[in-house]
This record gives structure tokens, sequence and C-alpha cells, in this order.
């Protein structure tokens, strides 16, 4: 029996959730060079959760979450959201642009990885194809991006004996891994319940982990520094970070296995990119448009409709008594 295609509306959601991700990464650096990094994820949940309070009530249609289920929305939050924002933003500061968008590039990978493991799902030739391709655009793509080295004094610096950029590429490829989770999990949840109240749910408890941090670094902040534009950039990051960005993922992941989805994820860089040469001025290489046609070649591998496999006739044979 040929099972059913995908829905290229599940493809088209969790592109756009991924490309909506880079562009806000992209359009949030004013925010992070005006805020400290606590302070703007926090603010980020409190948009989230006004935008959707009336999306936490459970529907009629849904059965009541168990312990288990309260457990992945837990560690959706603690993952997703919470670890994934420290590991990815103090690591980037610890090391160099280029190697975290290497390392990034193992998204992919790492995704197919733990859904064999923890979904139990089976990797085809195709999906292993795909995989390969959407990390082998990041990674051409990252190390063309610039290979600016560190300052004399970061260069030296150590903790715990070892480089600050070697803290700074594990803490990044720690992120990779809670990116993976966020997916794997999310596609377990997806099975339970609808898409607008996991990321309702999912923000709330992003928001009771970061509070604390949040508060401690609104005491001592200078609230005169931002002005109506950086007050309506906070609210289309809290917007999309929060509510619009994982309603879509959420939405497509209910039609399609966590391996093939964790192949959008090169819509990331590919939006953020787009949005540095449209708004601000930035240039790509040569290089870096290889590197982006071979990460699309790979959603054009994951996504191509399997041909139906015509259903098998028996014949009867007339001189079988």
């Amino acid at each position: 029996m040929t099972p059913p295609r995908t829905p290229w509306t599940a493809y088209g959601a969790l592109a756009a959730s991924m490309a909506l991700v880079g562009s806000y990464v992209a359009l949030s650096k004013p925010l992070v060079a005006a805020m400290p990094v606590f302070l703007l994820a926090w603010l980020r949940y409190l948009i989230g959760a006004a935008a959707m309070a009336h999306w936490v009530r459970r529907p009629a249609h849904e059965a009541p979450p168990g312990r288990r289920t309260h457990a992945l929305l837990f560690l959706q939050g603690l993952l997703g959201n919470f670890l994934f924002s420290i590991c990815m933003l103090y690591g980037v500061s610890l090391t160099t642009a280029s190697a975290a968008g290497v390392i990034m590039a193992a998204i992919p990978a790492v995704v197919a990885l733990q859904s064999a493991l923890f979904l139990r799902e089976r990797l085809d030739s195709r999906a292993l194809a795909a995989i390969g391709l959407a990390a082998v655009g990041i990674g051409l793509f990252s190390l063309d991006k610039g290979a600016a080295a560190h300052t004399a004094a970061a260069a030296s610096a150590t903790w715990m004996g070892l480089p600050l950029a070697v803290w700074g590429n594990l803490l990044v490829l720690a992120a990779v891994c809670c990116e993976a989770a966020y997916v794997v999990i999310g596609k377990r949840l997806s099975a339970q319940m609808g898409p607008k109240r996991i990321a309702a749910l999912i923000n709330l408890w992003g928001l009771a982990l970061m509070t604390p941090l949040g508060l401690w670094a609104a005491l001592d902040y200078d609230w005169g520094r931002m002005g109506a534009p950086l007050w309506a950039l906070l609210v289309f990051y809290g917007l999309a970070a929060s509510v619009w960005t994982v309603w879509l993922w959420m939405t497509g992941l209910r039609h399609v296995s966590a391996a093939r989805a964790g192949v959008f994820t090169v819509m990331l860089p590919i939006s953020a990119a787009t949005i540095g040469v449209l708004f601000m001025g930035e240039r790509l290489t040569l290089l870096q448009w290889l590197a982006f046609g071979v990460a699309l070649l790979g959603l054009i591998v994951a996504t191509w409709p399997t041909r139906a496999t015509p259903p098998v006739t028996r014949t009867t044979d007339p001189s079988a008594g």
C-alpha cells in the first residue's frame, strides 16, 4: 500500500518557520546591542504569553495531557527555548561566526540521528542524501563567511585549561543538540495536541525559566535607550520567536518525519543572508551562492514526490483446478 503523500502546506509551514527564524535573528541585532540577552529573552516570552493567552485552554476534542506529555512540554521549553538560546548566544560570542556556522551545519544530521534513536524513524537513501546536501551547503556558506581571527587577547584566554574558542564551539554544539531535541520532542507532542496549544505551553515554560534572570537583568537597565523603532522591533521579535515560528513548525511537523523536517533548517541561514543583502548592504560571494544552491537542492530532494507504487494484482490461472 502506498503511504499518503505529504501535503505541500506542511513543507511550506516548515520552510516558512525556519525562514522567519533567520529573518528575526538578522533583524534583532539592534536589540542585542541595546539590552542584555536575558532581558531580551524574558521580554520575548512575556510578549508571546500575552499574544497566546487564548491558546492555553484545552480544546474539547483534545484528551487531557498526562504526566509524560507535561514532561515533554517542559523538556521542549527547557531544551528548545531556554538552553538553546543561552548556549547559542554565549557560544557565538566566544568563537568565530564561521566556526559556529560549520557546527550548525550538523543540525540536519543530529536531528536524523536523534529521530532514529528516539522515534525509531527509518532513514531511506533519499533522506540521507537530502541531509548530506543540507549539511554541505550550510558548511560551505559558513566557511566562506569569514574567517575572522580572534583578537590576541581572546586567542590567549583560557578557562579550565582550554581556550575560550573551544568552549564556544562546545556551547554551539550543545545548542545544535538542543535544537535537534526540539524537533524530535515536537514530533511526539504534535501527535497529542494541536500546534497552537503546544506553542503557548512551551512559551509559558520558557517564561518561567527565564523570569528570574530577566528580572535580575532589568534592575539596572536604562529603559531610556529604547526608542519607538526598537520597541516595534521588540514586538516583532517576540511574536516571531515565540508565536509564529513555533506554530508554523508544529503545524508542518504533524505531517513530516522529524528527520526530513530537519533538512528545512537550511532556510535559517538562507533567510538571514537574504535579509543582510536586502536591508544591510551585505554582499554574497560566488561560493556562497553555490552553497545556497547545494542547500536548496537538499530541500528539493527531501520534498520531491515519491512515485506511486502500482497495486499488485493477482492473476488466476484458468488451468488451475
